[in-house]
């Protein structure tokens, strides 16, 4: 029952929560490695979701998602570096959409899901959210491996050193604010005008819908067909403006039919966009200090993301009071395309590849085997 715009603020503290304080882990991982990150960050936001069920009281709620952030803010930048450091330059795009697939398919669940447990009581959702974090902190502990993702052993004062004196890095961390910004509509000015114009709730299921047939059914064979011609840089650009199209065509939505199309269009952008965004960000991190550029990179998301959500829900709530519903949608229009086109001015800038194939541990030792090969060979 609350207006969008403090529903914004909620989603914003959770976003620099999370994004905000991520250079700090960052840094950490570079000494210590990623999976005592990200074990920790997966009991923390466990935490985070269970003390959510129990908040009867707008602070509380600030106080829980905080908490959810931080969690998220220790296995972030860990995660991505990890990722990084696990893939040659080559097969980070692939990876990358792969990656898109799982999410989308993990979104998915995650709503339908939800959905279904709002029908009890919020406390349901929050606490089978937090479940899931424990589950997956037990996987992790016993699944991932122990690694290094750093090459040299920096200190924090060196690797910070080294992010701000790349300037192509910090340039294209600005430029993707704006890119932050606009995806941040979906998951809460899409999903407000979806139920406004279906007066249902309900409709926001079915936009997640549309979201994940996309996702799963094109979101690993679009950007692998695009890559074909298109490098990463060229992929987020053009993903950015599809993204845009798909906020102003939402603006002309005045029927159920017409919000699912602008969400398929968003969709299909963003499927386009992420792989490019997180392959270019690998890409240009400097292997010495691998975990401190992603814990910066997180910034631009921290910021973008929290703009997004915060003035997204206040120019919504506005143009809904004042008669201007097409002019809030235009406005997102128009920082998708400023961002993508800024993006293509520089894209020169941002098709670095620094450090070398990503080194794994080697497979271990296997034991002589006294029989002959061509014995072998015959079995």
């Amino acid at each position: 029952g609350w207006a969008a715009g403090t529903v914004g603020i909620m989603l914003a503290v959770r976003q620099f929560a999370q994004q905000g304080i991520s250079p700090v882990f960052g840094m950490v991982c570079d000494r210590i490695g990623p999976k005592p990150l990200i074990c920790a960050g997966q009991l923390v936001r466990a935490a985070g979701f269970g003390g959510m069920a129990f908040a009867d009281s707008p602070l509380q709620v600030f106080l829980t998602m905080a908490l959810a952030g931080l969690g998220g803010a220790m296995f972030d930048a860990p995660k991505s570096a990890a990722m990084a450091y696990l893939t040659t330059p080559a097969e980070r795009p692939r990876r990358y959409a792969t990656l898109g697939v799982t999410s989308g398919l993990g979104v998915t669940l995650g709503t339908q899901l939800g959905a279904l447990l709002i029908t009890r009581d919020f406390a349901s959702v929050a606490l089978a959210s937090g479940s899931v974090y424990i589950l997956l902190f037990l996987w992790t502990l016993v699944a991932l491996p122990s690694m290094r993702v750093s090459t040299g052993s920096v200190r924090v004062t060196e690797g910070l050193g080294l992010v701000w004196r790349d300037r192509d890095f910090l340039l294209f961390l600005a430029i993707t604010i704006g890119y932050f910004f606009a995806a941040a509509q979906f998951s809460l000015t899409i999903t407000l005008a979806a139920a406004d114009i279906a007066g249902t709730a309900s409709a926001v299921a079915w936009i997640y819908l549309v979201n994940t047939a996309i996702t799963v059914g094109l979101g690993y064979f679009v950007p692998r067909w695009l890559d074909r011609w298109l490098r990463p840089v060229d992929m987020l650009i053009v993903g950015t403006l599809v993204i845009a199209i798909g906020l102003a065509l939402v603006g002309f939505s005045g029927n159920v039919a017409g919000i699912l199309v602008a969400a398929a269009v968003f969709s299909l952008g963003a499927i386009m966009a992420r792989p490019g965004q997180e392959t270019v960000i690998a890409n240009l991190a400097d292997p010495a200090a691998r975990g401190t550029y992603f814990g910066i990179a997180g910034l631009s998301l921290a910021i973008g993301g929290s703009l997004g959500f915060l003035f997204g829900g206040i120019a919504y709530d506005y143009g809904q009071r004042h008669d201007l519903h097409l002019a809030t949608w235009l406005l997102f229009f128009a920082i998708g395309a400023v961002t993508a086109a800024l993006l293509y001015l520089n894209r020169r800038r941002f098709t670095q590849v620094r450090g070398v194939a990503a080194r794994t541990p080697p497979p271990p030792p296997r034991s002589p085997d006294p029989t002959p090969v061509s014995a072998r060979s015959a079995n």
